[in-house]
């Protein structure tokens, strides 16, 4: 895959994030996590797996509050172990959409969410594509 193919299925895929966090909050390890997606346009809720409580509460909080939500850990393997336990412990009450993460696995250099407006930076750069908003 060359810069131009990973920069635009990258953006796809943030476009398609951006939409569906209108409907549904995004999960994510960490509050660095939560301003990288902010600044690729997040305006909906994010919710931080690591924010004081335990993991069983956090997702029993979760599943009473939500129909619906975003896996986004990171794509590393501590990641992929998160993202199981979260499916597992929200077992069948909430539907977990967990097909970003290998998306951005898959077209990007980075292996987590905080290093994506970065990585989308530097293609911009390298393709001499400006970002969506000053097209």
């Amino acid at each position: 895959m060359n810069y131009k193919q990973m920069l635009e299925e990258t953006e796809q895929a943030v476009a398609r994030l951006q939409q569906l966090n209108k409907e549904m909050p995004i999960l994510v390890e960490g509050e660095k996590d939560v301003h990288a997606l902010r600044q690729l346009g997040m305006t909906g809720e994010i919710l931080t797996v690591h924010a004081g409580c335990n993991l069983v509460d956090f997702c029993d909080g979760v599943a009473r509050r939500y129909e619906a939500v975003v896996i986004l850990t990171d794509w590393d393997k501590q990641g992929g172990r998160l993202s199981a336990v979260i499916r597992k412990n929200l077992g069948g009450r909430t539907r977990c959409l967990t097909e970003f993460r290998a998306l951005f696995a898959r077209s990007s250099m980075v292996k987590d969410v905080e290093g994506l407006p970065s990585f989308l930076h530097s293609m911009r750069q390298k393709v001499g594509h400006p970002r969506p908003w000053e097209r």
